[in-house]
């Protein structure tokens, strides 16, 4: 069987998602803030959206690793598909749980399972749905995305319960203090699994996947719409105007839940993300987002231990020390102040690090196997 052929369009959609997910990290590490974006009684318009539109991120990756799972098998075959995912998979939580988890800390004191880890074990899952219908896959990820918020006030301590629906922390006995579970699995698994099911849209004629994109998407965002509008079902917390103006009112409407991610957080972004496929898809491809698009594990692996090296030594040396906990207390560097400004340079600056990092890196993956000395074959 042959190479599945790449898809311009989603490479340049994952390649925007990576960016905008160093946007955020980039934040925590060089906007360090004693008050959450999300917290509409203490941020403001521009530190809300910035942390809003990173949204897109992890519903956007999840998705489009089930569609390239699909394209995959296409290639290979069913059971070289199913092999993959599950080496992949399992070879993705080995990395979420060691290297990955030591970068957010540069230590080692707890396990952080967050995307990588719901990345790895969808794919697990997934190994064994190829081999079923592919409707059935489709029922499955429906069964798992639509009736999770039923389960919101269902509380337990229990590790399985955390694992799968929950999120919080589950404390070890030896060795590491325990596992931080930033991104429990029913509906990531539903997500990838939707993803897997939606994969022959990425084989139609570009105007007709076009086409069926844009309705898609308009579809996800009048649900969302409506279910949030009417508080009918879908989010934690309902939404109410907020007596602060039109931007904090709008800001209130969107500011769903992604600890775990809600049924509303998935509509919302999972529209905003298959309405801008439909635009990368019939547009010249960006560049630098193709690129960060085709190694978008090479950039997740390097980038946020050096992110955070960098924002330390941006700290040490303008303020002459680096936010850090004193006891219980988190003591930010005298005379500091969180700046947006200060966000979005060090952005820009640390995008164009990445862009020669990973074209090295492509070069360096692409360089011709070297050739036999001639003693060695004669």
């Amino acid at each position: 069987m042959g190479k599945a052929a790449r898809v311009p369009a989603i490479d340049v959609l994952r390649g925007l998602v990576i960016a905008l997910m160093a946007l955020d990290h980039v934040r925590d590490f060089f906007g360090v803030a004693l008050f959450a974006p999300e917290d509409l009684s203490a941020t403001s318009p521009g530190w809300f959206w910035t942390r809003w539109v990173t949204h897109l991120c992890a519903t956007t990756f999840i998705l489009l690793a089930g569609s390239s799972a699909y394209l995959r098998g296409t290639a290979s075959g069913i059971p070289a598909l199913s092999r993959y995912l599950l080496t992949r998979g399992l070879m993705l939580i080995v990395l979420e749980a060691t290297w990955i988890s030591f970068s957010w800390q540069l230590a080692y004191d707890i396990m952080i399972f967050q995307v990588i880890w719901a990345i790895g074990v969808g794919m697990v899952v997934l190994a064994a749905l190829v081999w079923l219908p592919r409707p059935v896959i489709a029922l499955i990820a429906a069964l798992l995305i639509l009736p999770h918020n039923l389960l919101d006030q269902v509380k337990s301590d229990s590790p399985l319960w955390i694992l799968w629906h929950q999120s919080g922390f589950i404390p070890l006995q030896a060795g590491i203090q325990g596992i931080f579970v930033r991104y429990p699995l029913m509906p990531w698994i539903g997500l990838m699994a939707a993803g897997y099911a939606i994969g022959p849209l990425f084989q139609a004629a570009p105007p007709r996947r076009q086409r069926i994109l844009w309705i898609t998407a308009a579809m996800l965002l009048a649900g969302f719409l409506l279910l949030r509008g009417f508080n009918v079902y879908g989010d934690p917390r309902d939404w109410a105007p907020t007596g602060r103006g039109p931007m904090f009112d709008l800001m209130a409407f969107v500011n769903v839940e992604k600890y775990p991610p809600s049924l509303l957080y998935l509509l919302v972004t999972g529209g905003i993300g298959l309405a801008l496929l439909a635009v990368f898809d019939r547009v010249r491809p960006v560049g630098f987002l193709q690129l960060f698009g085709r190694v978008p594990m090479f950039f997740y692996v390097i980038h946020i231990a050096l992110f955070q090296v960098l924002g330390k030594i941006y700290y040490q040396l303008r303020f002459g020390s680096t936010p850090h906990f004193d006891g219980n207390s988190f003591v930010l560097p005298k005379g500091y102040e969180p700046s947006l400004p200060v966000v979005y340079a060090a952005w820009i600056a640390l995008l164009v690090l990445m862009y020669f990092l990973c074209r090295a890196w492509v070069a360096y993956r692409q360089r011709p196997a070297p050739a036999l000395a001639e003693s060695a074959i004669t």
